[in-house]
């Protein structure tokens, strides 16, 4: 067996891997708050709820309706950014003009109430998701045996993430959403429904969490509080990576996946608190983040 820095070639190249799962879950689920909040100005704390919701959602269309793993791929973040939409429009709208601290407090109520009724529903224990056959097993890589599941994790979050960063940084339809946050009575005289826009980038949001949550389902088992389980760790890397930078999330949620696994390594007791810690040098040096935009 080789060794590492004194280290089991196959235990560290091991926690790398379980970092950049981590970090993949950490990346969609800051990137969703990065839209949300990049566009809206709005704090969304039920964004685990929501992503506890998807893996639900996914769930239930396997053992009720016997859909499987891919179609729930499209069909769970479709459903609960649906249901995003129906809360932007009667709920959340009527935040925009509000401080900061009000979207907080409503949405961390959301987030109360949604996970309550899911534990009143389904109890506290896990339920499990099995990985779709064709994604079963592990890829010898020479150094490592890599699960062929978690592998697809990792290119499924990269993915989405650098295309949901094309489409805000790169479109027609990007530089109009980000017009609209300049300035939104001079995009609407233009004939935009801003209104609409907000709307559905909210949901847009939301349906991201929820795809990390059909990602995740077969790794976790699919309970209440596997959200909350995600989301202290998920603000710290928004705020690392500024708040509302796309670019910004993916790479800290990559980035710091990565870091805490390695943390796991070599000084096991930092594990829970390293993302944290980098937090405070980040905001101790760089308060706007470290992709944050000047004023």
């Amino acid at each position: 067996m080789f060794m590492i820095f004194g280290i089991p070639g196959p235990l560290l190249f091991g926690q790398l891997l379980l970092g950049l799962i981590n970090g993949a879950f950490y990346a969609m689920l800051s990137l969703g708050l990065a839209v949300i909040f990049g566009m809206l100005n709005i704090i969304n704390f039920a964004h685990g709820a929501l992503f506890m919701m998807g893996a639900f959602v996914a769930w239930m269309l396997l053992n009720y309706l016997n859909i499987g793993y891919f179609p729930a791929l499209i069909l769970a973040p479709l459903i609960v950014g649906i249901f995003g939409l129906i809360l932007e429009k009667t709920i959340i709208s009527r935040l925009y003009k509000l401080d900061h601290l009000y979207g907080l407090l409503l949405t961390f109520g959301l987030a109360l109430v949604i996970e309550g009724l899911f534990r009143n529903a389904y109890g506290s224990s896990g339920m499990p998701y099995r990985i779709p056959d064709m994604l079963q097993g592990a890829t010898n890589l020479g150094f490592m045996y890599m699960p062929n599941y978690r592998g697809w994790v990792v290119i499924a979050a990269l993915v989405v993430c650098l295309s949901t960063w094309a489409i805000i940084e790169k479109t027609p339809l990007g530089a109009t959403l980000r017009a609209a946050t300049e300035n939104a009575p001079m995009v609407q005289a233009f004939g935009v429904d801003v209104p609409r826009l907000i709307t559905l980038t909210y949901g847009g949001g939301i349906a991201l969490a929820a795809f990390a949550g059909v990602l995740a389902a077969p790794i976790y088992s699919v309970n209440p509080n596997m959200g909350s389980n995600f989301i202290n760790t998920v603000f710290a890397v928004v705020v690392i990576g500024g708040m509302g930078s796309i670019m910004g999330s993916i790479i800290t949620g990559f980035a710091l996946g990565v870091i805490e696994g390695l943390t796991k390594v070599f000084y096991p007791q930092a594990s829970a608190t390293v993302v944290f810690v980098v937090m405070v040098i980040v905001l101790l040096t760089r308060p706007r983040g470290l992709f944050g935009r000047t004023a």
